[in-house]
């Protein structure tokens, strides 16, 4: 169940993350935030989504923006994925899926013909004060990262 919604504040978070700190929403705070969650470290369409925001990552930047990624994957199966593909942004690790849970992404889907539970890809649009201005759900990979920067560059 979704705990967040659009233009309410988002309730701190903490999140083991690559490079060694712990990432909190509060320590966040003064730069828009970009979470984005993916099913699943060093599939195709996960990689490419990373790729794109990796390859935006300066003009986020220059926007005043953090980009996160974050999945169900252990911290060391992120670390090596980040530093596969050269993401110069933290990745997030949740397998106890609490920041999951707390953004609503995990989902029953059909895999196959087989019900399993996964990450909905998903993204979020934080505000520098903390609350949420924008969200994705079922995202298409293609264009997305694009799009989430010109919808941060129109809300500054």
């Amino acid at each position: 169940m979704t705990t967040i919604q659009v233009e309410q504040p988002v309730p701190d978070f903490h999140a083991e993350a690559t490079g060694g700190d712990p990432v909190t929403l509060a320590g966040l705070r003064g730069q828009w935030v970009v979470l984005f969650f993916y099913p699943r470290a060093n599939t195709p369409g996960c990689t490419l989504e990373g790729q794109d925001f990796r390859d935006l990552h300066d003009d986020f930047r220059k926007a005043g923006a953090v980009v996160l990624g974050a999945s169900r994957d252990k911290l060391r199966t992120q670390e090596n994925f980040k530093a596969k593909h050269g993401f110069p942004y933290p990745l997030l690790a949740d397998p106890n899926e609490s920041l999951c849970e707390q953004f609503g992404v995990m989902k029953d889907k059909n895999m196959y013909g087989k019900k399993v539970r996964g990450i909905e890809r998903s993204t979020f649009l934080i505000d520098p004060s903390g609350v949420l201005r924008r969200e994705w759900r079922k995202v298409q990979v293609k264009g997305h990262a694009q799009e989430v920067l010109e919808t941060l560059r129109s809300m500054q």
